[in-house]
């Protein structure tokens, strides 16, 4: 009888043990896909938060970009107007050199 106790003692041991170990597979399982399911959602809300950061990037850069144009675009009528009237004067004083040179020579003529 004593033996027949222990094999059957033995068993549901070994049937508890088995039993225990299946469960511990299942829930490393469970955990190992919560696991994965938590990075998916991390991975996704960094993929979000970067598009959201290179979209605002994106727009300071172009409107950085058209402050450049048109500050660009001032500059250069500025010095257009200034190069115009520097060779408008240059012209004049051209004009009045040819005319005293003119003069001399006709004065020496005589």
């Amino acid at each position: 009888m004593k033996t027949k106790f222990s094999l059957q003692f033995s068993l549901m041991i070994a049937a508890a043990l088995l039993a225990l170990t299946a469960f511990s597979y299942g829930q490393a399982g469970t955990d190992v896909k919560n696991a994965a399911d938590d990075t998916g959602k991390a991975t996704k809300k960094a993929a979000v938060t970067t598009g959201h950061a290179t979209k605002t990037a994106a727009v300071k850069t172009g409107n950085a970009t058209g402050t450049a144009a048109k500050d660009t675009g001032k500059a250069t009528e500025k010095g257009a107007a200034k190069t115009g009237d520097a060779t408008k004067t240059a012209a004049k004083n051209t004009g009045k050199g040819v005319k005293k040179g003119a003069d001399k020579t006709a004065d020496t003529v005589k």
